[in-house]
């Protein structure tokens, strides 16, 4: 299971970064209205927890033979995962998207930019939004929308 979580989050780090754009736009006004939206999204459709468990998983036993005798060992069941679903988080993005537009933003899916460059520009920020084109990328950060720059060719 480790690995697989492992290779899930070392593949989520490969995709394209979605980013809320609109031409010209200042960043800490899009950083504004997309709280704003985050705010009315999570009224609109709160955080609706659901406890869900998977079903049981029966593994029968092995047959074992030693010196022409045969004998089965004895099969167990296995419980389901139990885990947590938010019921709403769909809705609330979808609700998010739409508040973000009706402010004439658009959630565009950028590559990501090069660790190179990614890093070259840590500690520059840009006071507007640049256009974007085919080689527009995007820098990931923490807890906020990400950084969209011009991959070098």
């Amino acid at each position: 299971m480790f690995a697989g979580l492992s290779l899930a989050m070392l593949l989520a780090g490969c995709g394209p970064v979605p980013v809320y754009w609109k031409d010209g736009a200042e960043v800490s006004r899009r950083d504004a209205d997309l709280l704003a939206c985050e705010v009315e999204a999570l009224k609109d459709a709160p955080v609706a927890n659901q406890i869900r468990q998977r079903p049981p998983v029966f593994y029968p036993g092995r047959e074992i033979c030693r010196q022409g005798r045969c004998y089965r060992t004895a099969g167990y069941w296995e419980d389901g995962e139990i885990y947590t679903v938010d019921v709403n988080a769909e809705l609330r993005k979808r609700v998010e998207l739409s508040c973000m537009a009706a402010k004439g933003y658009q959630s565009v899916a950028l590559k990501r930019c090069p660790q190179k460059l990614a890093d070259q520009l840590a500690t520059y920020q840009s006071r507007t939004l640049p256009p974007i084109g085919p080689a527009s990328c995007a820098i990931p950060q923490r807890g906020q929308q990400p950084k969209i720059a011009i991959a070098p060719e």
